[in-house]
């Protein structure tokens, strides 16, 4: 049996102002018509079975904006980020239960990978040697001296699995291009293959408190007799200690080996890469959405809405979302994570949400905001409805666009057709239902001292948030 193991909790800075602290790139749609995390599913078919395969991600994206992209999945949610030796402990453990011993296939959801051949070959191999019990990470052919990536030294013969040798951090730009001149030098995926088994000995030999953790967490699994691994996840997980796979298990382990690969790899880890991987015309111009270049090269125009015209200009980035726009000059697009940390020290919402932001239940879209009041646009699909739920800094007035609002107030329950419209008190319980079979619109302004959405107390809700 073999498992995917997919990592889908990181944030996604450096693709802001795009990918959100909610919605981060992963469940984006970057290249194509899937998400990074579909793409990452469709590419292991036929050699693992999508049924297989389990999304560790965070309790924020999987009950947040990221709800309808992970609902369909089986997951494991964690409550705060601990980095990727934590998660991919906690996924061996659960599919490890019981007499199984899978091998399993770690993915990040959040990468591109050109050559699907390549990429089947590379992990039939991986596999072979996992079933041998060796821990097997996948190395890139590097392209270019690279400073934003790890690198993996080990001496291969031909298309041969081979031993480790050493791990090195992100290099400055000298130690990159000896890396590259040298040629035994690896980028480091991030992809790997084992064993439950495997990782799970290797944990508890070199990360005891990852395993102290894990074994108060199993412990509740088998006392609980549910089937639901969360609430022991919840109860236990934040006592992890944040540690990545390679600095805690790979870097100390003599079981690692490497498959080299050349499969048209990329982490689309900055507006670089998304340059990079884009069709380009022939001065090198990306252009993405509504995007207009004239006397330009090198250049990524990212309209997501509203028309990006550029003329004159040479190797920029430039993206444009409802709320934010990004410039910045082709190579430093890794700095975007600096704007992000900025904008999280300022608490604006910009680095955590967009101006329409997706619900389980449906979406709303802020179309105007100042202090003391906020106009929003909301979308609820039919069959679907709000929690019941009440605030304590804020009134909202709903005033019906189409559909039909059901609108629990207090102890009434009542409808409000088109062109009608209600009033909800601050303090009052409410609850808003779409029981029709067309989307119901309505525009609701809110009124009040604080308009944040954690001033909601939440007393019913079908999403379990």
């Amino acid at each position: 049996m073999i498992h995917a193991v997919i990592l889908a909790g990181g944030s996604g800075t450096r693709l802001w102002p795009l990918s959100r602290r909610q919605l981060p790139k992963q469940f984006l749609r970057i290249e194509g018509e899937r998400s990074l995390l579909e793409a990452t599913l469709d590419r292991l078919q036929p050699l693992v079975d999508p049924a297989h395969a389990l999304i560790v991600t965070g309790t924020e994206h999987a009950r947040g904006e990221a709800y309808q992209a992970l609902h369909a999945f089986k997951t494991l949610l964690e409550p705060v980020g601990r980095n990727t030796a934590p998660a991919i402990a906690l996924a061996a453990a659960w599919l490890s239960r019981g007499e199984d011993d899978p091998v399993l296939v770690v993915l990040p959801a959040d990468h591109v990978i050109r050559d699907l051949p390549a990429f089947h070959a590379a992990l039939r191999q991986a596999v072979d040697a996992a079933q041998a019990g060796a821990l097997v990470t996948f190395g890139i052919r590097p392209t270019r001296p690279e400073t934003g990536y790890g690198y993996i030294q080990a001496a291969t013969d031909g298309d041969a699995v081979v031993p480790v040798q050493r791990f090195t951090e992100k290099p400055d730009l000298a130690t990159a291009e000896r890396f590259l001149a040298d040629g035994d030098y690896w980028w480091n995926s991030g992809m790997f293959v084992w064993r439950a088994s495997s990782i799970l000995a290797e944990v508890e030999r070199h990360l005891p408190e990852v395993h102290e953790v894990l074994q108060r967490i199993r412990a509740d699994w088998d006392a609980s007799g549910t089937g639901d691994p969360q609430p022991a996840v919840e109860a236990h997980f934040a006592a992890m200690p944040s540690i990545s796979i390679d600095y805690g298990v790979l870097e100390r382990s003599d079981r690692v080996r490497l498959v080299p690969c050349d499969i048209g790899w990329s982490d689309v880890g900055s507006w670089d890469a998304v340059h990079d991987l884009a069709v380009q015309d022939d001065r090198g111009n990306a252009l993405q959405g509504k995007a207009l270049a004239i006397d330009c090269d090198n250049t990524l125009l990212h309209g997501n809405g509203r028309l990006v015209a550029a003329v004159g200009v040479r190797d920029l980035c430039v993206v444009e979302t409802a709320d934010a726009i990004l410039i910045a000059p082709r190579g430093q697009t890794q700095r975007v994570r600096e704007v992000v940390d900025e904008l999280s020290r300022r608490g604006a919402s910009e680095c955590r949400l967009h101006l329409t932001v997706q619900r389980p239940w449906g979406s709303y879209t802020v179309l105007e905001e100042s202090p003391g009041y906020k106009m929003k646009r909301i979308a609820v699909s039919p069959g679907a409805s709000l929690s019941l739920q009440r605030h304590q800094h804020r009134s909202e007035h709903w005033i019906v666009v189409s559909g039909t609002a059901t609108v629990t107030r207090g102890e009434e329950v009542f409808t409000v057709a088109p062109n009608e419209s209600t009033y909800i008190s601050i303090g009052q319980r409410h609850r808003l239902e779409n029981r029709g079979r067309i989307p119901l619109q309505i525009i609701e302004v809110q009124v009040g001292e604080y308009l944040e959405e954690d001033d909601i107390e939440r007393f019913e809700d079908v999403y379990d948030r």
